[in-house]
């Protein structure tokens, strides 16, 4: 657990990003984490998951924008995802950050970006799902996405199982027929507000997911622990769950193995592919939830 919090600290540290951009390991580690930084090589990288049988979800990496023109910008990319999806006839939808749209800066900025997003996405039936940042964000973005839901149903949102505050909010997201990715939370966060120890976030985790397979709306179970698919697998034969009425999601890069036994076991698999300039932060968020890539790390900085 040291490793993970050490590694998240070091996700706000600029002189590490900028040592990592001019090191020779950073070509690596995008490819590892990252699906390249245009939207045609996010594009290649989602036409080879459909090869796969599986499904993805394209996220422009960036956050905390604290200018309107780089939200213009954001958007702007959001809606050339909602395009290429549909030129390119991709299974697959967008995934967003509303910080990345300038919730830092305005909410009502917010709101129209997303509204023109949303919009953008109901003419090509398209979903798009608002990812849940720090515990600092969430009554924020739960305001923007109630004031959408009044008018619009092609949206969705993700909450993290390892805030204290997660079990009622999924009641209520439950309630409204929302439909919802569960993760653990990949932010560090204080004891107050959030599960530190891992037998108390996968008990969460665990409690969350079967909740929302039992009574929510196609609900997305986010998770790499094999230990925990096989509980949730056991808890859907023991239950006779159909496999359309939700989907795993695992991350670009990460457990190819377990991804592909899903699939072959008749499960619906999406998975979450990044792409951008902006990795940073996202790359140190993931090496913190499975400490062991810190050897991929380590392998390439000692390579001539």
């Amino acid at each position: 657990m040291l490793a993970r919090y050490v590694l998240l600290r070091l996700s706000n540290s600029s002189s590490l990003e900028a040592y990592l951009r001019r090191a020779r390991m950073a070509a690596p580690l995008v490819r590892r984490f990252v699906a390249g930084e245009t939207i045609e090589t996010a594009v290649q990288a989602v036409q080879a998951l459909n090869q796969r049988r599986m499904t993805a979800t394209l996220d422009y990496l960036g956050e905390n924008v604290t200018n309107p023109a780089d939200a213009n910008e954001a958007a702007g990319r959001c809606l050339q995802i909602i395009d290429a999806i549909a030129r390119e006839r991709l299974d697959a939808n967008l995934s967003l950050k509303l910080t990345q749209l300038g919730l830092d800066i305005d909410t009502g900025i917010t709101i129209d970006h997303m509204q023109r997003i949303l919009d953008a996405a109901d003419r090509e039936g398209q979903f798009v799902r608002i990812d849940m940042e720090t515990s600092g964000h969430v009554d924020r973005t739960l305001e923007v996405f109630r004031s959408l839901w009044l008018t619009r149903r092609n949206v969705g949102l993700v909450f993290q199982s390892y805030l204290h505050r997660t079990d009622a909010d999924l009641q209520n997201a439950i309630r409204d027929g929302v439909r919802v990715r569960l993760v653990k939370g990949a932010y560090d966060e204080p004891p107050t507000i959030a599960y530190r120890r891992k037998a108390d976030v996968d008990r969460a985790f665990a409690r969350q997911a079967e909740l929302l397979i039992e009574k929510g709306v196609y609900p997305a179970i986010a998770t790499h622990d094999p230990r925990l698919l096989d509980n949730l697998k056991q808890y859907i034969r023991d239950h006779n769950v159909p496999s359309d009425r939700f989907e795993f999601q695992m991350l670009f890069g990460i457990r190819r193995d377990l991804q592909d036994r899903l699939v072959a076991e008749g499960y619906r698999m999406r998975v979450y592919t990044p792409f951008g300039n902006r990795w940073y932060g996202y790359m140190m968020r993931r090496l913190a939830e499975r400490p062991a890539n810190l050897w991929f790390v380590l392998k390439n900085l000692v390579r001539p």
